[in-house]
């Protein structure tokens, strides 16, 4: 299997299918990069060099104990564009890999990256603050945490039931897509869970979309609990230069399953005009 090694040593699984302009997908908590399975399949089937990986302390990559801040997650990534020698890529983060997309251009610059797609991102904030008064309180996060450390299996179970849900009309998908869900979010070790979910709760990406002047494609469902669009994409469309957003009237958060053909559509369009 291909992995590549980060600057502390750290290695990272990848898969690299297809030929054509690189398309980098960065997945979401606590999933790993077989989660983007419908896209990485149709993506690399139509023309693109797809490259998905596997986070720091998920999936088939390294645990270490350290490192779940979103500057060296950036640094991983970059990392990985510099292994391959990626030029002229699309980066595609969902959920909280669109903060990695976000921290990286504004850490690592957009010499190598072409465009970039943000799909039920985090970006710009989740939690409320002084400078984010419609966020959500932080007694939510701290109750999250306490749950993922008492019983992450349970928690787990839970959470992904709204992870695929719209409103409250039931789930979208199968009793198998929940369970596949579940073996995924099981591969990563309980120190990156927890790290990682109060790294995407308390980041603020503000000055990071600042810094994005790639043209940015932004995916968003209309109804999604997890990452509600109120309070993040609507000012993040508004935050990026260059940004053109589309919503999907009633979807949830994992509109890459729930909406893959929509959403596999919306992408293939965008990384066509890059070619132009």
């Amino acid at each position: 299997m291909p992995y590549c090694k980060t600057r502390d040593g750290v290695s990272l699984f990848y898969n690299d299918w297809g030929t054509g302009r690189p398309v980098v997908l960065i997945h979401g908590w606590p999933l790993n990069a077989d989660f983007w399975e419908p896209q990485s399949t149709c993506l690399a089937s139509n023309g693109f060099r797809v490259i998905s990986y596997d986070r720091r302390g998920f999936g088939r990559s390294d645990q270490p104990w350290s490192g779940y801040d979103y500057d060296t997650l950036a640094d991983d990534l970059d990392t990985l564009m510099r292994h391959l020698d990626l030029r002229e890529a699309t980066l595609i983060g969902f959920s909280m890999g669109g903060g990695e997309v976000a921290r990286y251009m504004s850490r690592h610059g957009t010499a190598r990256v072409a465009q970039a797609v943000l799909m039920s991102a985090v970006t710009p904030s989740l939690k409320k603050s002084a400078e984010n008064p419609e966020g959500i309180d932080e007694s939510v996060f701290g109750a999250l945490l306490k749950a993922l450390e008492d019983d992450r299996a349970g928690f787990l179970a839970d959470f992904r039931e709204g992870f695929f849900n719209g409103a409250s009309s039931g789930s979208a998908v199968s009793r198998g897509v929940l369970d596949w869900y579940s073996f995924l979010a099981s591969q990563a070790s309980l120190r990156a869970t927890v790290e990682c979910a109060r790294a995407w709760a308390d980041t603020d990406f503000r000055g990071d979309l600042a810094r994005m002047t790639v043209p940015t494609l932004i995916l968003h469902g209309s109804a999604d609990i997890n990452v509600p669009p109120e309070i993040t994409v609507h000012l993040a469309a508004r935050l990026i230069v260059n940004a053109r957003y589309i919503e999907y009237e009633g979807s949830g958060h994992a509109i890459g399953i729930t909406d893959r053909e929509r959403v596999n559509a919306d992408l293939l369009a965008f990384l066509r005009e890059a070619g132009r």
